[in-house]
């Protein structure tokens, strides 16, 4: 299992500046730890998330790192021109010296996306799907011709072609059609945060039903803090969980009731996996002991290619000591 570091630029102080600065310095002490990969995220019209520019970042990460591999969580793709992520994905690659992985997701729960992109929620995912064919074509074909049903080219050859021969790919998704496309392609996923065991458990089973050889390379996203004592992480993570779960709880509830929120359900009894008790749970939260056991039982599980911490203090000090005592005393104890 490798380590990566989950990068979502929280903006906790209302200072952007401040938030991009943090955030990077997360990544320079996580390469410096040993840690193997760094995922970026992307989001849009947030005060919260200063990250609507993923490949401008990555591009600076790319100048700034030398060994931490760099991914997506994710390109919206979405949102964006198949012709221009193609040819900023294989610029990025060689940016980054070959580090680059490509994650893409459609770009939810978080209904003013689709408002303001002018992209139902209905069509995000096929447009991803579809995006995401072209893109492959464009990064290593040439004279590329291409008649989907939202994206066109006619013998479309872009440069600079990538450094790898081949960029991995991932898709950040727990929709059922989403996840048979990836175990086609032997493409990996993702997992976000919130996603319980049991339904990571059953998207991999899905993938695996189709294609046993690639769902080795999921990668889980997750909370996490620790400290001394199971309650000091968690008085130290409250806050930022229960930031999450007030602007999630918002996203979910104004989504139209038609099945859109079906997989952020962890249980038949359970709304949404908004919950804090419920985050606190699936989270690696607590003191060494109990972060080493959370994260075996995760391997065991689910066999893990890569387990993405994302830090939740909301002070940098404590976050860059959390995360050296995870290199330290967890990872190689």
């Amino acid at each position: 299992m490798k380590t990566g570091l989950f990068c979502t630029y929280e903006n906790h102080y209302q200072d952007a500046q401040r938030a991009i600065v943090e955030q990077n310095a997360l990544v320079l002490h996580a390469e410096a730890l040993g840690f193997e990969e760094a995922w970026i995220t992307e989001h849009h019209f947030s005060d919260f998330h200063i990250n609507p520019s993923i490949t401008v970042l990555m591009a600076y990460l790319a100048g700034v790192t030398s060994r931490i591999k760099l991914g997506s969580a994710a390109v919206l793709l979405a949102f964006h021109n198949p012709v221009t992520v193609a040819e900023e994905i294989a610029t990025l690659d060689h940016l980054c010296n070959g580090r680059l992985l490509l994650g893409v997701a459609k770009g939810g729960p978080f209904p003013e996306q689709n408002q303001h992109f002018g992209i139902t929620m209905s069509e995000s995912r096929h447009r991803m799907l579809e995006a995401l064919e072209l893109v492959e074509k464009l990064l290593y074909g040439r004279e590329v011709s291409f008649a989907g049903k939202y994206y066109q080219c006619d013998r479309l050859t872009i440069h600079p072609k990538p450094l790898q021969s081949r960029i991995p790919v991932y898709l950040a998704t727990s929709d059922r059609d989403a996840i048979e496309q990836a175990a086609l392609h032997s493409f990996g996923l993702m997992g976000g945060a919130p996603f319980s065991l049991d339904r990571l458990k059953t998207n991999l089973a899905h993938y695996r039903a189709i294609n046993s050889n690639g769902a080795e390379k999921l990668v889980l996203s997750r909370f996490f803090f620790v400290s001394r004592t199971d309650e000091e992480a968690i008085e130290e993570a409250l806050p930022f969980i229960r930031s999450f779960v007030t602007r999630m709880t918002k996203n979910v509830s104004s989504l139209k009731h038609d099945g859109n929120t079906q997989h952020l359900k962890p249980s038949a009894n359970q709304q949404t996996c908004f919950d804090e008790t419920y985050l606190l749970e699936n989270s690696i939260i607590g003191s060494v002991a109990t972060c080493r056991d959370k994260i075996k039982r995760f391997q065991d599980e689910l066999n893990l290619g890569t387990l993405a911490l994302k830090p939740c203090s909301f002070d940098l000090q404590k976050n860059l000591t959390s995360l050296t005592c995870y290199a330290e005393q967890i990872c190689r104890g």
